[in-house]
């Protein structure tokens, strides 16, 4: 279980800092320098990272099935 977390907690932080390097690459390069357009993409950017952190930080939480005590 712990290993699962610290496994987690590692992959969140490269896969978020990845995340923020590429997004912002994008963003220099094919957006236009208006602040409305930028703010809306760096909302909906912001944002999209949280789907699969959430989905990472419920497999770091979940505990393994119990073993069966009536197996043969």
């Amino acid at each position: 279980m712990r290993l699962r977390i610290l496994y987690g907690t590692i992959l969140l932080l490269i896969g978020l800092g990845l995340y923020a390097v590429a997004v912002t690459a994008v963003a220099v390069a094919i957006l236009p320098a208006q602040w409305a357009v930028q703010l809306v993409y760096y909302f909906i950017t912001g944002t999209a990272w949280l789907y699969p952190a959430a989905l990472l930080t419920k497999w770091m939480q979940d505990l393994p099935p119990p073993p069966d005590r009536f197996a043969q």
